[in-house]
């Protein structure tokens, strides 16, 4: 592999050049400013367990006992909407389709939505009392409605939760209602809360929604980070008596958006009050940037015995970093490419690594593919090509 390396243009920094300026002039060398704005450790956290990740890079901000496993209460309907919502984008199930609500629904023990039994009730009513009330009845129609059966549908969740990542997790029921079975952890859940906000970017507004109504009853959203912090637009509550008290939640400012996860806090105030203290501690000492677009050149190389003798390379997945505030200008990028690379060469097959590092230690990578194709070439090309690299 060739190897080359550059340090990012400034044009992609975000403006951070009083304080740089004003830290140069306090400390006298660029070292000293890096060392001076080192993220701190995270805040004590009262809770079993918790994560902070970046939704863009999906970088771990901070965690503790991420790995652990703990009933997900009614974390679980985040689950339950992905499936529902899966479906609705596929176009199998619409807003307005009439669930006919099942005895086994109407019964439900927890949190309601107060769907009454024999009726039908709009999808849409549903999918809200869920999101908005965490209702029991509404998640267990919809399970029923979807799958046939909420056995059935677990088995869906099974399958979606492998497909997202989620090798922790285990779910038995749509609710959450306790199980041995049923379980998941701090990790798993930030891995579904970023699939739901990537993948139904429209009805994840619909976890901002404070208040629903059915029935002539309203009832309102559970996770007071909505009327405490504007910023905050999700996601979801949780509590059984083993659970504790948990909460995902998700922030954006200044486009940098954020997942929290706080697992086993010991209040419904509490859970509250932990997670923002994990949010204002990422927004407050990192910061994430766009580093590459998709299809972007970022280098060329040698073609051998091919039509065209430049292959410009690239990446096909966006690349994001998180990380310390004040650290842009220590970003490295290192492109290693294949040394030799003979036609014909097919658009989008690997031809390198791109690896980008932060003072030294390697934060993201991703594969460097070629950007077009390039056929073979002549004879005469071929045959000139073949003595050329007898030297190489």
């Amino acid at each position: 592999m060739t190897t080359s390396s550059q340090r990012f243009s400034p044009r992609f920094a975000p403006l951070f050049g009083l304080i740089y300026t004003a830290l140069l002039t306090l400390f006298g060398s660029t070292a000293a400013v890096a060392a001076a704005v080192d993220a701190p450790p995270p805040p004590e956290i009262a809770a079993h367990s918790f994560l902070l990740m970046d939704y863009y890079s999906g970088q771990i901000i901070a965690e503790k006992k991420s790995d652990a496993r703990l009933e997900p209460a009614s974390l679980t309907k985040m689950m339950t909407a992905y499936i529902v919502l899966n479906e609705l984008k596929t176009g199998k199930i619409k807003l307005e389709d009439e669930v006919l609500i099942s005895e086994k629904a109407w019964r439900m023990p927890g949190s309601r939505t107060f769907v009454e039994v024999g009726k039908k009730v709009p999808l849409e009513t549903l999918l809200k009392g869920m999101i908005v009330q965490s209702g029991n009845d509404a998640t267990v129609a919809l399970a029923e409605y979807v799958a046939g059966s909420e056995e059935v549908f677990a088995n869906l969740m099974n399958q979606t939760a492998a497909a997202l990542g989620m090798s922790a997790s285990h779910f038995v029921n749509s609710t959450g209602l306790p199980h041995e079975d049923h379980y998941t952890n701090a990790r798993d859940m930030a891995i579904l809360a970023r699939a739901l906000i990537r993948d139904f970017p429209d009805h994840y507004s619909w976890y901002s929604i404070k208040k629903f109504t059915y029935n002539g009853i309203s009832q309102y959203n559970r996770n007071k980070l909505l009327w405490q912090d504007d910023s905050v637009d999700g996601i979801k509550t949780g509590h059984t008596e083993a659970a504790g008290y948990c909460l995902v939640s998700s922030a954006e400012r200044d486009g940098m958006r954020l997942i929290s996860v706080v697992l086993g806090a010991k209040s419904e105030n509490g859970r509250a009050r932990e997670s923002q203290k994990l949010l204002n501690y990422g927004f407050r000492f990192y910061e994430t940037h766009r580093l590459y677009t998709p299809l972007e050149k970022l280098t060329e190389t040698r073609v051998w015995k091919g039509e065209s003798e430049q292959l410009p390379l690239g990446i096909n997945k966006e690349i994001y970093v998180t990380i310390p505030r004040g650290q842009y200008d220590n970003l490295n990028a290192n492109l290693k490419v294949s040394p030799t690379i003979i036609a014909p060469v097919q658009k989008g097959k690997q031809y390198g690594v791109l690896e980008v590092s932060l003072n030294g230690e390697a934060i993201a990578t991703r594969p460097l593919v070629a950007l077009q194709d390039i056929a073979e070439g002549g004879l005469f090309s071929r045959l000139k090509d073949e003595a050329l690299l007898l030297f190489e």
